[in-house]
């Protein structure tokens, strides 16, 4: 009987052997794919391109250069200007009168965002040029409410964001050029709103907007 429990007890032992032996080797198993997938994700193709460094020579090209000029007519993507009022706001030389496109609510929304952003430092929100940054001592613009900027050329004012004019710098980098456009008829929009009357407001009622307007007392001071 005691050799027969000392065979079990040596069977039960041999099998826990076994056991842990397979779990060590299943671990380093693990452990080994695990390094192999890291050192995968450790290639080197971003820091070693396949490119050529400035004034490197190149054997594919028969003057030994890898820099090659542009193909005759290559432009910057988003550079193309083939509509020469639309993206100078002039033609032949001569600023455009009006805006090259139609301007919808959502487009005046729009312009009223970019020229709070841009604007309004100098011009303050209500065009009249005494914004934040003139009342700490910049050169104060003139009010967009003068008549010489009430008659302006659409295309002017366009000019005027893209080129700088004066103490004002340009923004043709700030301030793509529909964003352009769009400012110039949020600023036709400011004008009018400090010269319309009653009679401009589509499906409106002249006699009671004025009625509205007019002060306690019949109007009388």
């Amino acid at each position: 009987m005691t050799s027969s429990r000392s065979f079990a007890g040596r069977g039960k032992r041999n099998a826990g052997c076994a056991r842990r032996g397979a779990l060590r080797i299943a671990f380093c198993l693990l452990t080994s794919v695990s390094c192999l997938l890291f050192a995968s994700g450790c290639r080197q193709d971003m820091h070693n391109q396949p490119k050529y460094r400035p004034l490197r020579p190149s054997p594919l090209f028969a003057d030994g250069s890898s820099a090659r000029p542009m193909i005759e007519g290559t432009v910057a993507r988003g550079t193309l200007r083939e509509d020469e009022a639309f993206f100078t706001g002039k033609v032949g030389g001569a600023t455009v009168e009006e805006l090259p496109f139609t301007i919808e609510a959502a487009d005046l929304d729009r312009g009223e965002e970019r020229f709070n952003i841009f604007c309004t430092p100098c011009h303050d929100k209500t065009g009249s040029g005494r914004g934040m940054v003139v009342q700490r001592g910049y050169r104060q613009p003139p009010s967009y409410h003068i008549d010489r900027l009430k008659q302006a050329d659409a295309g002017y004012m366009f000019d005027v964001i893209t080129n700088g004019f004066g103490a004002m710098p340009d923004y043709k980098a700030q301030i793509d050029p529909r964003d352009r456009w769009l400012i110039v008829a949020y600023v036709r929009a400011l004008q009018l709103s400090q010269t319309g009357t009653a009679a401009d407001i589509p499906g409106g009622d002249p006699e009671a907007a004025n009625k509205q307007r007019q002060p306690a007392g019949g109007g009388k001071h």
